[in-house]
């Protein structure tokens, strides 16, 4: 019985540049808001806890910085309970605090979040995790999705924290804690990848 197999040699086609794959979906700046920034303003009134800034600038593994970039967040409360139908910590909701933003990168790659600082939450009747905000950045493209986790610094639960320890190199893990600016409040970098990429949940 003859083989069934192509007779000829692949031909290599150029990537498609409309090809959803590769393109898409692409945000512009209609994908933030004006106060998608400020975490304190998208409300009635202002939400209870320690208002901080997190700033800082996305860029690739030469430094150059990522312009345009989509950077999301999102956050527990003041009590640490997230606005999540899924979240049974008994801690108290705030009218007043989604503990969701987005904004995107200056031409200098920079972002800036106005929030309240979040707080710890029980894992168990034993851990907690300590203060921690998600952030979500995109590149051109939807599989491009960088998802991290940012900690503040001094904070004594980031010893005993697995899911920080989970990183198992030590320099990785300690560029995932931002640092105290006493003028631009806490600054935090994140490199889109390269040898010094900021950790990405799922990778170790």
């Amino acid at each position: 019985m003859p083989r069934r197999r192509p007779r000829l040699a692949p031909v290599a086609l150029p990537p498609d540049p409309e090809a959803a794959e590769l393109t898409g979906p692409l945000f512009g700046p209609a994908a933030a808001g004006p106060l998608d920034a400020d975490l304190t303003r998208q409300h009635a009134g202002r939400p209870l806890g320690e208002p901080v800034t997190v700033s800082g600038r996305v860029r690739d593994r030469r430094g150059r910085p990522v312009r345009g970039q989509l950077v999301e967040i999102w956050q527990a409360n003041a009590a640490g309970r997230y606005a999540h139908p899924a979240d049974r910590n008994p801690a108290p909701l705030d009218p007043n605090f989604t503990g969701t933003g987005r904004c995107l990168t200056d031409g200098e790659g920079r972002y800036r979040f106005t929030t309240v600082r979040p707080g710890a939450y029980p894992v168990d009747g034993v851990r907690w995790r300590p203060s921690h905000i998600h952030f979500s950045l995109f590149g051109t493209a939807f599989a491009q999705r960088l998802v991290t986790q940012m900690y503040f610094p001094g904070d004594p639960l980031l010893d005993r924290d697995g899911i920080h320890h989970a990183v198992r190199d030590p320099a990785a893990r300690a560029r995932l804690i931002a640092t105290g600016d006493p003028v631009r409040g806490y600054v935090w970098d994140v490199v889109l990848d390269g040898p010094c990429a900021t950790w990405t949940e799922g990778s170790r």
